[in-house]
């Protein structure tokens, strides 16, 4: 079977695992949680980087940090997965959806101002499959509206927007370091990117439990208390230790992926042409980071088949995001602004191909075979 994802591997994460274990502390902010730590910030010139448990834990530090009250409303795609809404709903906010563009899966963003009411607290853009939302335009709104703006950049690391590095160009970023996601850190992880100020020493007192230790670690204050509300933010020295290991070689990976997404683009540009599928669209502005590689067909039942041909062929190929606004859950919490025209007929269209750091290129023949004897 060709496995649809396999766990990143450079060969050095054991090593830098091994030595978190024999330095004695395993516990959050050790030796590779800082080298992690300063190399994101100089990587993407935020203010503060912070690695968390998962980026899960990264959003609901943003919802409290933007100080997510009871009754505030957010805004976001309903084509993203549940972390993204649970993180406001978490603290009271109602979750307002708004439509997609089906040349991206991003959100739309010229549907967004319409979705703006006097409770409107922040804007959460998802950067579908490594590729950025038009955020200049998400950016004016914001600041016309005193919104703040989240970036649920999840699958977004080595992404770029006009040059600038996705998760950077909102008030706070979020990254994910989950085993399905280019870079690990060993099966789970995620980091909270500060890119305003206002919100550094905060994150830091909420990662920590609610209380100033940080600041009593580096001395400038005398004892550490318990001083805001808070959880336990800090993930072990040894998943970072792992990530240690990737973002060594993340030139290496970025650009092993990058070679499988485009063979699979070149592969299928006579099924595009043909009409047959629709392949991923990369605005001029955008650089992506082949997270993934999907395909759109005609319908519903077009896609079952394409999936259940290539499991027969021994391939594993998968769907995504069934939108929230269809869910139990969504349906309760949430309210879809506008018409949905895209979000679940899109959703509904989509495959995801194979595609991993390692995949080896008579495994990706195979599936580029069978791809192409399915729509033969």
């Amino acid at each position: 079977m060709i496995e649809f994802n396999k766990t990143p591997y450079t060969g050095n994460e054991e090593k830098y695992v091994l030595e978190a274990m024999k330095a004695g502390k395993l516990s959050g902010d050790g030796k590779f949680t800082k080298l992690c730590h300063n190399w994101f910030v100089k990587e993407l010139a935020c203010h503060r980087a912070l690695l968390t448990p998962s980026c899960t834990h990264a959003l609901e530090m943003a919802a409290i940090l933007i100080d997510t009250q009871p009754g505030d409303e957010i805004i976001m795609p309903s084509y993203t997965f549940v972390s993204t809404a649970n993180a406001f709903l978490l603290r009271g906010a109602k979750i307002i959806f708004v439509d997609i563009r089906p040349d991206t899966m991003n959100i739309n963003e010229n549907l967004i101002e319409a979705a703006i009411t006097n409770k409107t607290k922040a804007i959460v853009p998802v950067h579908y499959a490594g590729v950025a939302c038009e955020m200049d335009t998400i950016l004016a709104l914001a600041k016309k509206h005193n919104l703040f703006v989240i970036e649920d950049a999840a699958q977004g690391v080595r992404s770029f927007y006009k040059g600038k590095p996705l998760g950077t160009l909102g008030d706070i970023g979020a990254f994910s370091f989950h085993d399905t996601k280019n870079y690990t850190s060993g099966g789970e992880g995620g980091l909270l990117v500060i890119n305003n100020s206002k919100f550094t020493e905060r994150a830091e007192i909420i990662r920590e439990k609610g209380t100033n230790r940080s600041n009593f670690i580096r001395g400038s204050v005398d004892k550490y208390t318990w001083v805001d509300i808070g959880s336990s933010f800090l993930p072990s020295d040894l998943q970072a230790a792992y990530l240690w290991g990737q973002l060594e070689s993340i030139d290496e990976i970025n650009q092993a992926r990058l070679s499988s997404w485009k063979a699979y683009y070149d592969a299928f540009k006579g099924l595009k042409n043909a009409n047959m599928v629709e392949l991923p669209h990369i605005p001029s502005e955008c650089e992506h980071n082949a997270h993934m590689f999907y395909l759109k067909l005609t319908d519903l039942t077009t896609r079952n088949m394409f999936i259940d041909y290539l499991k027969s062929c021994g391939i594993a190929a998968v769907f995504h995001y069934v939108p929230l606004h269809s869910s139990p859950a969504g349906n309760q919490a949430s309210v879809f602004s506008g018409k949905d025209k895209f979000t679940t007929h899109e959703s509904e269209r989509l495959v995801r191909l194979p595609l991993y750091y390692g995949f080896e290129e008579l495994d990706q023949k195979k599936v580029i075979k069978a791809t192409l004897d399915f729509f033969s």
